[in-house]
């Protein structure tokens, strides 16, 4: 499994978030033949755990995900004007310790080496053109359904529809219209976003059917 740290704690948040859509999503579900976990939780309730870097959603009416990568987007998710918001640096190093955390960028600002500098992240910037298709191959690469995407812009939109779960961010920049109808969350601000995954029963409240 590409990404995974040895040694460390990961959660499982009930109940769980599959967070996949129905459709093309769920024929890759289907197809994708990966093993679940034979504990599950009885139907109405939620609760959030982790083992071995990987973070578990469990939400009433949906199958579980088992979540080992975080992608994010930089410029208008967790940058502003190039600068990393305020918050951010906190809450993802607090994340690392559960989830291996990449951020894929244009790098319009050509900043975000310097800000992102001694963070447990993995940078990936992006050539010019087809910038969407890539994001979505890189989450794809990952592995979608253990997957979690972040972004705010169009070229966001396939990678969030890629990812097994999908949190769409407003934030100072606004957001594209069709990435937010995409998501399977929108929040207001980057720091609500990953807070989410903190503390996921915010998740299974949002999501549970």
């Amino acid at each position: 499994r590409r990404g995974v740290r040895a040694g460390g704690s990961a959660r499982v948040a009930t109940p769980g978030a599959t967070g996949y859509r129905d459709g093309a999503r769920t024929a890759r579900a289907a197809t994708a033949g990966r093993e679940r976990l034979s504990a599950m939780v009885p139907a109405g309730k939620g609760r959030a755990t982790g083992v071995d870097d990987m973070l578990r959603l469990e939400i009433p009416g949906r199958e579980a995900l088992e979540l080992d990568h975080l992608v994010l987007d930089y410029n208008g998710t967790i940058a502003a004007t190039g600068a990393l918001v305020d918050g951010v640096a906190e809450r993802i190093a607090r994340l690392a310790g559960e989830l291996t955390v990449h951020v894929v960028t244009a790098d319009t600002f050509g900043s975000v080496a310097s800000a992102l500098a001694g963070l447990p992240v993995r940078l990936h910037v992006l050539p010019p053109g087809m910038q969407d298709e890539a994001k979505r191959r890189y989450v794809a690469d990952l592995g979608s359904l253990r997957t979690v995407a972040m972004g705010n812009g169009r070229n966001d939109l396939l990678m969030l529809l890629e990812a097994g779960l999908s949190v769409a961010v407003m934030g100072d920049e606004g957001a594209s219209v069709q990435t937010l109808c995409a998501a399977d969350v929108a929040v207001r601000h980057i720091c609500d976003g990953l807070d989410l995954l903190l503390h996921p029963l915010r998740l299974v409240a949002t999501l549970r059917r």
